[in-house]
């Protein structure tokens, strides 16, 4: 019988193994995909963002409704802690202009490698391609390789780390639900997170500007407003600024059947200012070239104006149309191309190891518990956080005797 079995070889389940290996315990991580990280390695193709460097009491509200649960374990192991950690495995990090947090070579690969390097000489046992399947009648975790019936993992304390339900392809596919609610766990319908939209646009739009940004724009929904860049596509709206509001655009739709996104495409100017300069005389030039040339005004922001209706001839009216362009938000993408995923593991079915109630030994941590975050770090941040929570309680687990399962 292994120490301790981590199910999902993602950054909660690896930083546990790390933690717990230090301390002398003889861990097993388990994944069904043929590599460890496979998330972990997409989300820093276009740069790893690991946290942010804003201050802590700012970074925990990012947390919304999850906050409470999540501030304890952050403040364990806040922003600093996690910058430390890679530094340690000689991973050096710098903070961008947006406050976010990065590793100096900007990419996921060789900060994985050093940590595998880690867990290695600790002792830690790597198994691919297994897959979660439930509990046998004595409660060991069930494993079953390719090709294989299930099998009983026999474990002093397990850790699921199976992750949510974005993203399947890269091996969060929440099949473990099933078998969570056969042992009576209550578990939250998954929805997308940090996701796009789907906008009904016109064919002309859709023909013609599907892959286009939309920069230096602001968005807003319900009071809240929200600048950076968003793209258009054939399906609807994406981008950075859309999945800061997503949660709240989500909600929304979720009470009425859709929400009103407000695009505007000169947040920088106010409402006088563009008026008075959509005043000027516009002699022989079309309206399409005054605009360009008097606003530079982009072609896919015209045909934005144009979504809803012709344009107005008044200036006044037209400023106010570029100031709050209306879209509506028919439903969110489907939930495998999301970021990451709303939902999972009740928090009240956990204590403060992260050990579940109702199954005395089993720990669970990471994107399958309930609670979202917008991106920016925060999603990696609380996953590592949860990772070292769950790997202390377990440690206390399995100290005060509590063990063999």
């Amino acid at each position: 019988m292994m120490d301790v079995l981590i199910i999902g070889a993602g950054p909660a389940g690896l930083h546990a193994a790390d933690r717990l290996s230090a301390r002398g315990l003889a861990v097993t991580v388990v994944e069904r995909m043929a590599s460890p990280a496979r998330k972990f390695l997409m989300a820093g193709r276009g740069g790893l963002n690991l946290t942010h460097s804003e201050d802590l009491e700012t970074f925990l509200s990012r947390y919304r409704e999850a906050e409470a649960f999540l501030a304890p374990m952050i403040r364990d192991f806040p922003p600093c802690a996690l910058r430390e950690w890679c530094h340690e495995l000689g991973q050096e990090t710098f903070v961008g202009t947006s406050s976010r947090v990065f590793p100096r070579s900007m990419k996921a690969s060789p900060l994985l490698r050093a940590w595998l390097r880690r867990l290695e000489a600790n002792g830690v046992n790597l198994l691919t391609r297994r897959r979660f399947t439930g509990f046998s009648g004595d409660g060991h975790a069930l494993l079953q390789a390719e090709g294989e019936e299930p099998a009983p993992a026999p474990a002093r304390a397990v850790l699921l780390a199976l992750g949510g339900a974005s993203w399947p392809k890269l091996g969060s596919d929440a099949a473990w639900v099933n078998a969570l609610e056969n042992r009576g766990i209550r578990i939250s319908m998954f929805q997308p997170a940090n996701c796009g939209f789907l906008i009904g646009w016109s064919p002309v739009l859709k023909e013609r500007f599907a892959g286009t940004p939309l920069k230096r724009i602001a968005l807003s929904h319900d009071q809240r407003t929200v600048p950076g860049e968003a793209v258009i596509s054939e399906q609807g709206l994406e981008g950075g600024a859309v999945y800061a509001l997503s949660a709240d655009v989500r909600e929304s739709i979720n009470r009425e059947g859709s929400a009103r996104l407000t695009i505007d495409l000169r947040p920088s100017l106010p409402l006088e200012e563009l008026t008075r300069k959509l005043s000027r005389p516009r002699g022989k030039q079309s309206l399409s070239t005054f605009l360009k040339k008097t606003l530079r005004l982009h072609p896919v922001e015209q045909a934005l104006l144009r979504e809803a209706g012709p344009l107005p001839v008044s200036p006044g009216e037209l400023a106010a149309r570029i100031k709050s362009v209306k879209v509506t938000c028919r439903a969110p993408y489907p939930i495998g191309r999301a970021i990451s995923s709303a939902g999972g593991i009740a928090l009240d079915e956990l204590d403060e190891g992260l050990m579940l109630r109702k199954l005395p030994g089993v720990f669970a941590a990471g994107e399958m518990l309930d609670w979202e975050a917008p991106t920016g770090g925060y999603l990696l941040q609380a996953c590592f956080a949860m990772g070292q929570r769950a790997a202390d309680g377990i440690s206390a687990y399995l100290e005060n005797g509590d063990s063999p399962r």
